[in-house]
């Protein structure tokens, strides 16, 4: 009997889904983060949520604060905080830039998705604005009118 193979693809990526039904997404910056072994392990075995996490400009220095990281498994008692602040590695012109944008006011620092480059954990941040009620709706509808088109079209083939 083999041994069953896995899917390198399978938790390359964690996605943050409210973010693109609660936010306008304006800009995006790819960030490193700074974590702990027993932090990447269970990334890496898709222990971890983004979709309650923001972060912020604090001190010239942006954090991501409330991600959830599962505890390693197999860790010891020098096991990680699962909701601890983990500081994100930007630019310096790219730090000013955010927190430019975050003093206009009206604006949020979301993170988007969580992934592997290569051997390291990077995350995708967005500029970003509330969406209103009303947005909301219309998004639905244009998804909906899409579905139907798409649905149209099978029909004839």
């Amino acid at each position: 009997m083999c041994a069953q193979s896995r899917d390198p693809d399978r938790y390359s990526e964690i996605r943050n889904a409210k973010a693109g039904r609660d936010y306008f997404i304006e800009d995006k910056f790819e960030a490193g983060i700074a974590l702990r072994g027993t932090e990447v392990k269970s990334i890496r075995n898709g222990h971890a949520q983004i979709s309650d996490a923001f972060a912020r400009v604090d001190g010239g220095e942006v954090w991501l604060c409330n991600a959830h990281i599962d505890p390693y498994e197999y860790g010891t008692n020098n096991n990680h905080d699962a909701r601890r602040k983990r500081k994100l590695l930007l630019n310096r012109s790219e730090i000013r830039k955010i927190a430019q944008a975050l003093d206009v006011g009206g604006r949020a620092l979301v993170p988007l998705r969580l992934y592997f480059k290569e051997a390291l954990v990077k995350v995708e941040v967005g500029l970003a604005t509330g969406k209103k009620q009303f947005d909301k709706r219309e998004d639905l509808k244009k998804r909906a009118e899409i579905r139907d088109r798409e649905r149209a079209l099978r029909f004839r083939r």
